[in-house]
């Protein structure tokens, strides 16, 4: 769209690691965000102590302008793991909460800068991670998400299903309006911050039988079943009403946020259209939405 996605430069460093073993008690962290090389990389927690952070010298090294020198420390304690923040610039992160000191539980997000890992432990470690893995190959991992992949192989399907019974169908893509601005004002974690948080006002409007994706950088997209185009037209509408009503809050401070977004359909007798003539249909919208001066709905 009219901002580019940018991700970040640095390459990430860990120390090496082997891989835990099911019922070794062995906890691991496993990489979410961002996406590259290392997503999906188990770093199994075997020591007592590790202290996290960009300096060289660390037991984790996480080379990433947004993590502090000494960033944080995991410790194990009776048998369980504490993360303790050690005063960095960005804050340590447990599900979204900024923590001083947290025992991590099996499951738990552990967010570090804008590097974010999943914290898994237990007798069925091994399982976890490939379940874990599995997620990564259909899950955004800032957003939590359906992602690219995901959304087209969906599409596929559905379109072929709604043609099959003869159903509408409606795809509506949208983006952040000046998304970069945001970044350049307030910072790339404040950027994250707003897609965090925009896919969850969005989610909560999605019906189960729908489809939520981030389709690329600030670009999401819905599909939703057996909807006219009128009635995708409704959702688009009260989309941009929840993203437009309410500042997003970032570090004591409110980012004000509007999206554009493009509306395209097909309707119960319509069995020639591709996926990909709606995808352009829907994004040729979006751009329409943007050149007409933003936080609006074209159809």
């Amino acid at each position: 769209m009219d901002d580019d996605f940018e991700e970040g430069t640095l390459v990430k460093k860990m120390a090496p690691s082997r891989p835990a073993v099911a019922g070794s008690g062995v906890a691991c962290l496993i990489q979410l965000y961002p996406a590259g090389p290392d997503l999906g990389r188990r770093q199994a927690l075997e020591a007592a102590e590790y202290v996290l952070g960009r300096v060289a010298d660390a037991d984790l090294v996480i080379d990433r302008e947004s993590v502090s020198r000494r960033h944080a420390r995991l410790t194990k304690i009776q048998g369980s793991w504490v993360v303790t923040d050690l005063g960095s610039t960005n804050g340590t992160f447990v599900n979204d909460v900024r923590v001083d000191s947290e025992r991590l539980r099996d499951g738990d997000q552990l967010r570090i800068g804008d590097m974010i890992y999943k914290f898994l432990s237990g007798a069925n470690l091994e399982s976890a991670y490939h379940e874990e893995i599995y997620r990564m190959t259909i899950l955004d991992g800032l957003t939590g998400v359906h992602n690219k992949r995901y959304f087209l192989e969906f599409l596929d399907r559905e379109l072929a299903r709604s043609q099959r019974h003869g159903h509408p169908l409606s795809l509506v893509m949208f983006d952040i309006d000046h998304f970069k601005r945001i970044n350049d004002d307030s910072g790339h974690l404040a950027g994250d911050a707003v897609l965090r948080q925009l896919a969850d006002r969005v989610k909560r409007r999605i019906r189960k039988e729908d489809l939520l994706a981030r389709y690329g950088g600030e670009e999401f997209a819905v599909i939703l079943s057996v909807t006219s185009k009128a009635g995708g037209v409704l959702f688009a509408e009260d989309v941009r009403l929840r993203v437009a009503e309410n500042p997003f809050p970032f570090e004591g401070a409110d980012i004000p946020v509007t999206v554009s977004l493009g509306v395209a359909g097909i309707e119960a007798d319509d069995d020639e259209t591709t996926a990909e003539q709606l995808i352009a249909a829907a994004d040729a919208l979006l751009y329409e939405a943007k050149h007409g001066g933003r936080n609006r709905v074209a159809s």
